[in-house]
C-alpha cells in the first residue's frame, strides 16, 4: 500500500462508521451518502478519508506472510484440494476502476482502456490475503509489481524449493524456482493434469468474493488515486471483519 500518514485516533464527532461502510458496500457516491445520512459532501469525504486511513493502518496485523507452522497447514490443504505439493500461496492481480485523474492520466489507463489502480494480492488455501500491494497505476504490468515488491525479496531470500513452499501464478508472471506458472501449450496428459491442478488451486484467489461483497470495487471510485489506494487497503481489512 502507499505510505501515507495515518491518524492515531479519530475524534468522536468525526466518526460515522455507517456512512463509511455504506460507501464500500454500494456503488453510491459521496453526495448520495451525505444526503442519506444528513451531512454535506465535504463532511462525508472527510469522514471516509479519516476512517479509511485509520482502518488501513490495522491491515498489517491481518494481512501477513504465513509462519512455518502455517505454511505446513496450507501445503496440506492445497494438496488435499488438487494434489499439488508444496504450494503455500497464489498470486494474481485485479484492476479497480477510478475516475480519470487530472494528472498523469495515461499511466493509469490499463490494457482494457479505462483508468484503474492495479492491485496485486496473494491468497492462501482459504482465500485469505497474505500480501497486498495497492499503489500502482493501471498501466503497470503484474510482473513489474512483483519484481519491485518486498514479497519478491522474501521469496528469493527464503526459497529452497518445495521444502519452503512455492507460489502459483498465471502466465503473466515469469516462471521462477519459487513461482510456478501453467503450461501455455500442454503437449501431453501429464502437462494437462498439471494445468488442471494448477487451475483448481488458483480459484482460491479471493477477488470474486471480494468484489461481490464490496460493490464499490465493481464500479468507478471517484476519488484521487492516492485515496483509492487507501480505500482498497481498508476494504481488505474489512474483509476479515465480515
Amino acid at each position: 500500500m502507499s505510505s501515507l500518514d495515518v491518524p492515531q485516533h479519530l475524534h468522536k464527532e468525526d466518526s460515522f462508521p455507517p456512512l463509511n461502510l455504506c460507501l464500500f458496500d454500494s456503488k453510491s457516491f459521496l453526495q448520495v451518502l451525505g444526503d442519506t445520512v444528513g451531512v454535506d459532501k465535504a463532511t462525508a469525504s472527510r469522514v471516509v478519508r479519516k476512517v479509511s486511513l485509520a482502518l488501513a493502518e490495522l491491515l498489517p496485523a491481518y494481512v501477513k506472510w504465513p509462519s512455518d507452522d502455517e505454511k505446513k497447514e496450507i501445503k496440506n490443504e492445497f494438496y488435499r484440494m488438487a494434489g499439488f505439493p508444496g504450494v503455500i500461496d497464489c498470486i494474481d492481480g485485479t484492476h479497480v476502476r477510478i475516475q480519470r485523474p487530472s494528472e498523469h492520466e495515461p499511466v493509469f489507463i490499463n490494457r482494457k482502456g479505462y483508468p484503474s489502480i492495479n492491485v496485486q494480492a496473494v491468497c492462501d488455501s482459504k482465500g485469505r490475503f497474505t500480501n497486498l500491494v495497492a499503489r500502482w497505476p493501471g498501466s503497470t504490468h503484474d510482473s513489474h509489481m512483483l519484481r519491485t515488491s518486498n514479497l519478491r525479496t522474501v521469496l528469493e531470500r527464503d526459497n529452497n524449493g518445495l521444502q519452503n513452499g512455492i507460489v502459483l501464478s498465471d502466465s503473466g508472471y515469469a516462471c521462477k524456482l519459487y513461482l510456478i506458472t501453467p503450461y501455455l501449450r500442454p503437449s501431453d496428459q501429464s502437462q494437462e493434469r498439471y494445468n488442471g491442478s494448477h487451475c483448481r488451486i488458483r480459484v482460491t484467489i479471493a477477488f470474486g468474493w471480494w468484489k461481490r461483497r464490496f460493490h464499490c470495487l465493481h464500479g468507478e471510485i471517484r476519488m484521487h488515486p492516492e485515496r483509492v489506494c487507501t480505500i482498497i487497503g481498508m476494504i481488505c481489512y474489512l474483509s476479515y471483519c465480515v
